[in-house]
């Protein structure tokens, strides 16, 4: 049965080929029926079979094919998708489309059709990195092509790392979503809107530090659905490997005190949501060289004094105290009797507890299962995707504001 959304997924050569199989049935499971096309390089990496197992359907491969122009044809190819995602988009493929080439199946649809296009780049981070690559890139933005990616980490060659890993099949799906959702009702117009994301670190030495397992997405992903919303958002994050939202002010940290200050920097606003993992402690003092085993066997000492609490900080905030400051507690335990004491105590208008014990998935994953807590009670909301969570939180916000909007 065809789904609710039609998306043309065109598979490039690349080794970044296999997670299209991923992201097929990711599309699958949001109720989108997916037609795919494969160039010939693609079926170096991934079969027409495999594809074609998980769509259900014909696997469009060949411009010139007498049976496929006559059943379909690539322009009935092209206007009959809602929406086409290209994944992965080579450097190459990229190059073509900006120069308007329709020399095989995959570039005819994308010259042809009149519906949104997202591009999930993939490529070595010196071919991304390019001049060529990058006024391509300037060229297909400006025609109105979406991306999503690329994201930095391990390259298939190995020793290779950098800028231009594919983004990973989940957030490729809500991307493509995304593109055909109702233009999103402005609800946070006019508002300023602060998030904090990630993990913080913590200097031992030059090279060691204290850091957690946060991968940035949920905070990513609120600051993302608030500026979809129309507000205007300063995103403080720590290290992570995932893109920056569209449309936000990034601001980049290292350590708990980096992000206190940047966090002070951007006010006043209207809202602050601190979703950070922030590092609760510190070494005392960081050692100025690499600390070195000496041969006795004896542990070096490691001294922590506690880091600013910045959630506590804005919460309780005298001359500058959003009107709306949310803060999240990832618990391993007693989840919703700490995330209580939490709001008391940090002066927090609400508190997102989520579970971070081990198996759950949170820490690094995409899903999240929530529980809203404030002086009202506790709104305990389904497992759903971190966009999805995201979504529901800026409705909520939304809802909570006075009417009037900031100056």
């Amino acid at each position: 049965m065809a789904g609710r959304h039609r998306i043309l997924l065109v598979i490039a050569g690349g080794i970044a080929a296999y997670k299209a199989l991923d992201l097929i049935r990711r599309l699958r499971e949001r109720d989108c029926d997916v037609r795919a096309v494969m160039t010939r390089s693609a079926q170096e990496f991934v079969t027409p079979l495999a594809v074609g197992a998980l769509t259900g359907g014909t696997v469009f491969a060949d411009l010139f094919s007498r049976e496929e122009e006559h059943d379909v044809g690539h322009i009935r190819l092209a206007r009959e998708a809602d929406a086409v995602v290209v994944a992965p988009a080579t450097a190459d493929l990229m190059a073509r489309m900006a120069g308007g080439h329709a020399d095989d199946l995959a570039t005819a649809v994308l010259l042809a059709t009149r519906a949104p296009v997202l591009l999930a780049p993939a490529m070595n981070p010196a071919m991304w990195s390019h001049p060529a690559t990058a006024r391509n890139v300037a060229t297909l933005r400006g025609d109105g092509v979406r991306f999503i990616g690329p994201a930095r980490g391990e390259m298939a060659e190995a020793g290779e790392g950098g800028l231009g890993r594919m983004a990973e099949a989940l957030e490729i799906a809500e991307a493509a979503l995304a593109l055909l959702a109702p233009p999103a009702a402005q609800s946070l117009a006019g508002r300023r809107v602060l998030v904090t994301s990630g993990p913080t670190v913590e200097a031992i030495d030059p090279v060691r530090y204290i850091a957690n397992r946060s991968s940035g997405k949920q905070g990513h992903g609120i600051a993302a659905a608030a500026a979809a919303a129309g507000a205007a958002v300063t995103l403080v994050s720590g290290p992570v490997t995932i893109p920056d939202p569209p449309g936000v002010t990034m601001v980049r940290v290292q350590s708990a005190r980096d992000m206190l200050a940047a966090v002070e920097a951007a006010l006043p606003v209207d809202v602050a949501v601190m979703a950070a993992a922030v590092a609760d402690w510190r070494p005392a003092h960081e050692a100025a060289g690499k600390i070195k085993k000496d041969g006795s066997g004896a542990v070096p000492p490691l001294s922590l004094i506690e880091n600013p609490d910045i959630l506590a900080t804005i919460g309780r905030h005298h001359a500058l105290r959003p009107r709306l400051v949310v803060g999240f507690a990832a618990e391993t335990a007693d989840l919703l009797a700490n995330a209580g004491r939490k709001l008391k105590a940090k002066g927090a208008d609400w508190i997102l507890a989520n579970d971070v014990s081990e198996g759950s998935g949170v820490m690094g994953g995409d899903r999240n299962t929530i529980s809203l807590v404030s002086a009202a009670g506790v709104d305990a909301w389904p497992t759903m995707s971190k966009a999805e969570v995201a979504g529901r939180l800026v409705a909520r916000i939304a809802a909570a504001l006075p009417r009037e909007a900031s100056a």
